[in-house]
């Protein structure tokens, strides 16, 4: 597998954690063991199963150091998630660390692209 192809999967795993976050965050919102909670809830668990089972997968053609130095795009996704889904406010110093992030991102991934 190529590198580009490694790392749209490996973002495309991120987005996918970044999902299930929204799964738990609707399932707060419902009453503790009602069936709307425990179908999030276990909406959320399926979700980050998968996510798990391909990160290992991913794992094989990523260092761990740079997979785990891209975790740090799902703060990014859920800012985005967190607005669109759940009117949250995005503020300035968020925007600031959002771009804190993507450049350390990028300063790790840019010796492997």
């Amino acid at each position: 597998m190529n590198k580009i192809k490694s790392y749209i999967l490996l973002h495309m795993m991120l987005l996918m954690l970044s999902i299930g976050g929204i799964f738990s965050k609707l399932a707060s919102r419902q009453e503790f063991l009602s069936v709307q909670f425990i179908s999030l809830y276990v909406g959320s668990l399926i979700v980050l199963f998968i996510y798990a089972i391909a990160w290992q997968q991913i794992l094989k053609h990523i260092p761990l150091t740079v997979a785990y130095a891209n975790k740090g795009i799902s703060l990014i996704w859920g800012m985005i998630f967190g607005n669109v889904f759940f009117s949250e406010v995005i503020t300035l110093n968020m925007i600031i660390g959002a771009v804190i992030v993507f450049l350390g991102i990028l300063m790790v991934v840019s010796d492997e692209v």
